[in-house]
């Protein structure tokens, strides 16, 4: 417990000093507002600057708040799972490409411990960023829209976020394949693309797996019925990122006897 603690604590330090928790979290917190203050302010925007010929009347129909944080959950979905791929792609890669993994595994220190600790640091800052966007794009969608309910907001919030943890969970996964991480991010954002596009064709029979969870993420926002086969897919997702990471320890460790 104890080397875990102090390897928590390298991770934090280390994230720190390269400003991972200034900029991640800022990021995420301007992808959540960029979303309400777009869909509110574009009518004013067109038809200040849109250069459309007089007397020319476009309506573009205000969505609701609902809708605003399923827009702002798309972007998340794109612009987030990039950010969080470019920011651990070398979790593991530029540990083992640098040289610091050798010099801390020679000491008596776990590959769980090692590995573990990278996690859980890895997912807390995901976890705190991403909670930081959407509280920012809840607050200027209720001042510009109205107010999405808190247990609606937080469900959906919740549903999204075990999402982009399996995002980050897999990235470390590709981490432990190589030294090089432009491999693990381009692995990462293949398989994601890939298995959302089949996921996409498939919907009724893939909403169980956790490519199913943004489905079910926007369902909360929208205020729709509870759905029950979000427990499948809350169960799987965390079930398949529990394999991902002890086949990260596992890759990770046989690499470095290698």
């Amino acid at each position: 417990m104890k080397q875990f603690q102090v390897l928590f604590k390298k991770e934090w330090l280390e994230a720190t000093r390269d400003f991972r928790w200034i900029w991640i979290p800022l990021v995420f917190i301007l992808l959540g507002i960029m979303e309400p203050l777009t869909a509110y302010y574009t009518p004013q925007i067109i038809e200040q600057f849109g250069g459309l010929p007089e007397g020319t009347v476009i309506e573009i129909p205000m969505p609701t708040a609902g809708e605003v944080l399923v827009r702002t959950a798309g972007q998340l979905n794109l612009f987030g799972v990039l950010v969080i791929i470019l920011a651990f792609m070398g979790i593991l890669a530029g540990e083992r490409n640098s040289g610091t993994a050798a010099m801390t595994l020679v000491k008596p220190v776990s590959y769980h411990a090692f590995i573990g600790a990278k996690w859980l640091h890895g997912a807390v800052l995901v976890g705190v960023s991403y909670l930081l966007g959407m509280l920012a794009s809840w607050y200027y969608t209720y001042q510009l829209f109205e107010l999405v309910k808190v247990t609606d907001f937080m469900a959906g919030t919740l549903t999204f976020g075990v999402w982009l943890l399996f995002i980050f969970t897999l990235t470390l996964f590709f981490s432990s394949f190589s030294s090089k991480a432009g491999i693990a991010a381009f692995a990462t954002l293949a398989t994601v693309i890939v298995l959302s596009t089949i996921s996409s064709l498939l919907p009724e029979k893939l909403n169980w797996t956790p490519f199913g969870l943004t489905v079910y993420a926007s369902e909360f926002w929208m205020g729709q019925e509870f759905s029950g086969r979000i427990s499948v897919a809350f169960i799987v997702t965390i079930v398949v990122m529990a394999v991902l990471a002890v086949l990260s320890i596992r890759i990770f460790k046989r690499k470095e006897l290698a």
